[in-house]
């Protein structure tokens, strides 16, 4: 039995690192909530914006929007070989990218994702388009940088695994 350099870890075997769930800003419905929700800048009481409150008045078509994502939406995976784009149920793969594909990651905010807290994640080739674009991602500061860190890792594995052949 081959012994692994780092407990849990293979070089050979696909791991999941981390996984995303689109947030409502992912939608054209949810980008619309999103910015009647960010339409006033008047603050009410000190606290939250006017405009605030047309989340409540809007709970009896969010909340069956989120429910619906949930059920029949996607999901990103990102794993130590690809980033993955799956049925929410876990049914079937809807696309994938290698990670030794990206060159880089970019984010950006458009107006319907601000109230949110997303962004849409943009994977790019070497040739600057666009591979794979993930939707209306929560947090997406910290999902961007998990993928480019995954790709460093890569890197430096199949370059690690690439001197142990050359040796043999």
């Amino acid at each position: 039995m081959a012994v692994q350099a780092i407990s849990g870890v293979s070089a050979s075997s696909e791991a999941v690192v981390m996984t995303e769930y689109p947030s409502l800003a992912s939608t054209r419905i949810g980008q619309l909530l999103g910015m009647l929700y960010e339409s006033s800048t008047v603050r009410l009481f000190g606290l939250m914006k006017l405009s605030h409150v047309f989340a409540l008045l809007t709970v009896p078509v969010g909340l069956p929007l989120y429910f619906l994502q949930k059920g029949f939406g996607e999901r990103y995976v990102l794993t130590n070989r690809n980033v993955q784009v799956w049925t929410a149920r876990r049914t079937r793969m809807v696309s994938s990218v290698a990670l030794a594909d990206i060159v880089d990651v970019e984010l950006q905010q458009r107006p319907g994702h601000v109230f949110y807290k997303a962004s849409d994640i943009h994977l790019k080739s070497a040739g600057g388009e666009t591979i794979l674009t993930l939707k209306g991602v929560k947090d997406a500061g910290s999902f961007r940088n998990a993928i480019a860190r995954t790709i460093d890792s890569r890197r430096m594995v199949q370059e690690s695994m690439d001197r142990i052949t050359a040796r043999s």
